[in-house]
């Protein structure tokens, strides 16, 4: 039987509910969903929905600071935040300096021991990190066990699901296999412990001879070229510095708005 997930950008973000925890695949300004994030902001432009998001990056970048720019995120989970060397996210410092979203302090190692314990269908994952830091006094529900062999001390990450993951491959065919074409990130790991998987590529084929990202485990494709813009998709495209820097330099002016209709309509959105 052929299985055909593909839609467009507008129909997959209609696929975030309200208040839905959301994984951005890529990582810091290397193949993030851009054109994704930018129809969900569309979305809520129009609809004002989904908000409430809380956003699970792991280390955030633009697409972060854009979904937090349009104000539809309660919470962001990630062990960075910024722009690399172009600086603070400038939404994200702003909102955060406020009190107006929640971050919830988290390192490298708690996320990948959360979403191990999802992965391995259990409450958490023990381990050595953070044991003799502050971390813990920000983090209540992040509790110790003793190991039952040794007697040592552990701290036990909670479990980490999502609700949807959107994750820019370099290709993808009808049944949702994708191609990322090295630099992981986390992106197969969120696969995993999401809901509902979106994959936007930057081709789209019949069918792929091999996969990073399988199919049974994602609800739907996107065709998107040039769907990781400003940010880089690796052999593809570097990333835009000059598109990066007009983001910075116009953030919270008038022309922000502007900028903003120059990338959808580079991604065919309107």
């Amino acid at each position: 039987m052929r299985i055909d997930k593909r839609m467009d950008l507008q129909q997959a973000a209609r696929l975030v509910e309200p208040g839905a925890s959301l994984a951005l695949g890529g990582i810091t300004l290397y193949r993030r969903p851009m054109a994704f994030a930018l129809a969900l902001m569309r979305r809520f432009a129009k609809e004002s929905t989904p908000g409430e998001l809380t956003l699970l990056p792991f280390a955030g970048g633009l697409e972060t600071d854009l979904l937090i720019s349009a104000g539809m995120v309660r919470q962001v989970r990630a062990c960075y935040v910024g722009l690399e060397a172009f600086g603070l996210a400038p939404y994200f410092t702003q909102r955060a300096n406020q009190g107006t979203i929640d971050i919830v302090e988290e390192t490298e190692a708690s996320l990948a021991c959360g979403l191990r314990a999802a992965m391995a269908g259990v409450g958490f994952m023990p381990s050595t990190a953070w044991i003799g830091t502050d971390l813990p006094k920000l983090r209540p529900d992040v509790q110790t066990v003793l190991d039952p062999y040794s007697g040592e001390q552990l701290m036990a990450f909670p479990a980490i699901h999502c609700d949807v993951a959107v994750v820019h491959a370099m290709q993808a065919d009808l049944r949702g296999n994708a191609l990322l074409n090295g630099h992981w990130g986390v992106d197969r790991e969120v696969v995993l412990v999401s809901k509902t998987v979106i994959v936007t590529a930057e081709r789209i084929v019949e069918k792929l001879a091999r996969a990073d990202i399988p199919g049974p485990a994602v609800t739907a494709v996107v065709e998107a070229p040039g769907g990781a813009f400003p940010t880089s998709c690796h052999p593809a495209y570097p990333f835009d510095g000059q598109a990066i820097l007009r983001y910075v330099e116009t953030a919270g002016t008038d022309a922000f708005p502007a900028l903003i209709d120059e990338w959808c309509l580079r991604h065919k959105l309107t």
